[in-house]
């Protein structure tokens, strides 16, 4: 199966094309065109020739082209769900849950391209500002580079098309070159549901080129990118004046107090943890439990652990599947064995089969370790004793990251207290930190990155304010 790239509404050949492996069996899926700099160019010539369109687009129409993609995405569904289970190894139920966000979260972007408005300000508050309405309007930026991660690579690319559509931008997608077949389908999609030349363009290729040249293009007003934290930091280096939204990496933390129902918690900590093995920015990978129901805790946790099946990620009974490369099995396997050496223990887990992590869990785990430390990234989920809520806050703000944090107790004041006290973007009262709903703001602190998603936030991000100012 070849691919070609998507620019002003046309199919175009690249002048190189690579294969594309599946994570899982090591087959080749397809042949992906590999841009240069010539075909950037051509995708930044086509956004800039279609902004003005876009503009001037009533926001009923732009809604009505969301609302039209939907609906393919409905009838296409399981064809979606196919493609991402064979580009990225997620197994196929999981798939399938992700296709169905995918249309949620289109269907926000529909619903916020109706609602953009601005305020009226009160003028006559300030002495000089007497026989005079002012009000504002929001207006698109422009041209908007979207540079996209592997793990959802159909719903975080609609975090970042469904709002610059719906604030009437043009965009330039660069999805990850290991994820690029469901990409290139929502282009069709959106031909077909009627979103005119050069509003969509997708170019396939390496950050070197098409990345670097999206984000110091003048053309381009705004950058959104999620992924790893250097890449991010060196975008928003190399930006210059573009607004630039970062989500970036996590190390994500749950806090388990005592006196709370553990065959409550243990289902959802190991959905959070093992889910799409662990390839998940706010995947589940630090537990901090009260010392009084700990053993307890490992035992369930790890119990239920082993209960996951692995396998083809096309069978829909599997839990955990391959990932996205050999060498993050490498690197996790070095990761696992370096906590070993600092004195962890390993509950279940700790072997490979093939491309697949069997899900690992450790215990007394050094906070300097890399699976404490840095993004794992893989199904590693690490469980340590504390003595209170209150050391636990401590060990989880102890973190060059910041996403989201969750934290399961009985107690309304500890509840409170640590929602206020956690250092992370979002807190999750008696939930994991993995739940995630799509028009909910979405985005951390630290080095997990600046800006926030969800419709109506992201639309914000990707819209100027203007006031205009009357005198009587």
């Amino acid at each position: 199966m070849k691919k070609n790239l998507y620019i002003n509404g046309k199919w175009v050949e690249a002048k190189e094309y690579r294969p594309l492996h599946s994570p899982y069996s090591g087959e080749v899926i397809a042949e992906i065109p590999f841009a240069g700099e010539e075909e950037t160019e051509l995708a930044l010539q086509a956004a800039e020739q279609a902004r003005p369109v876009m503009a001037k687009m009533p926001a009923h129409q732009r809604a009505s082209i969301l609302e039209k993609l939907v609906a393919l995405l409905e009838k296409n569904a399981d064809e979606c769900a196919r493609l991402i289970a064979l580009e990225a190894a997620k197994p196929i139920t999981t798939a399938k849950q992700e296709v169905a966000r995918t249309m949620m979260t289109y269907q926000f972007a529909a619903q916020e391209a109706r609602r953009i408005h601005g305020e009226t300000i009160p003028m006559d508050a300030a002495p000089g500002g007497e026989d005079r309405v002012a009000f504002t309007i929001r207006q698109p930026l422009g041209v908007i580079a979207a540079i996209t991660p592997f793990n959802f690579p159909m719903n975080l690319v609609a975090h970042k098309v469904g709002p610059a559509i719906a604030a009437g931008n043009t965009i330039v997608l660069k999805p990850a070159a290991q994820t690029p077949l469901s990409a290139l389908f929502l282009a069709e999609l959106l031909e077909e549901a009627g979103l005119p030349p050069g509003v969509l363009n997708v170019v396939t290729g390496s950050g070197s080129v098409v990345g670097e040249r999206l984000v110091q293009d003048d053309r381009v007003k705004m950058v959104t990118f999620t992924g790893s934290p250097p890449v991010g930091i060196g975008i928003r280096n190399k930006a210059g004046l573009k607004k630039v939204t970062l989500e970036l990496g996590s190390n994500s933390a749950l806090i388990v107090d005592r006196g709370v129902d553990l065959d409550n918690v243990i289902p959802r900590a190991v959905t959070g943890a093992f889910a799409y093995a662990g390839q998940v920015c706010i995947s589940l990978q630090r537990i901090y439990v009260h010392q009084d129901v700990f053993e307890a805790f490992v035992e369930k946790f790890a119990a239920r652990t082993k209960t996951l099946k692995m396998g083809d990620p096309l069978d829909p009974a599997t839990d955990v599947s391959a990932l996205i490369s050999p060498k993050d099995v490498d690197r996790s396997l070095n990761w696992i064995e370096e906590a070993k050496q600092r004195g962890a223990v390993v509950a279940t887990g700790g072997v490979r089969e093939g491309n697949i992590l069997h899900p690992t869990v450790l215990t007394h785990v050094d906070p300097k370790a890399k699976v404490s430390c840095q993004e794992v990234f893989a199904p590693i989920v690490l469980i340590n004793p504390v003595s209170s809520v209150e050391e636990a806050i401590g060990y989880v703000n102890d973190s060059r990251y910041g996403l989201q944090a969750g934290i399961y107790t009985d107690n309304i004041r500890t509840a409170m207290s640590a929602a206020e006290q956690l250092e992370v973007g979002g807190v999750m009262i008696n939930d994991i930190p993995t739940f995630r709903v799509d028009h909910m703001p979405y985005g951390g602190v630290k080095e997990s990155g600046m800006g926030r998603e969800g419709l109506k936030y992201a639309i914000e991000e990707m819209t100027e304010m203007k006031l205009i100012c009357m005198k009587k």
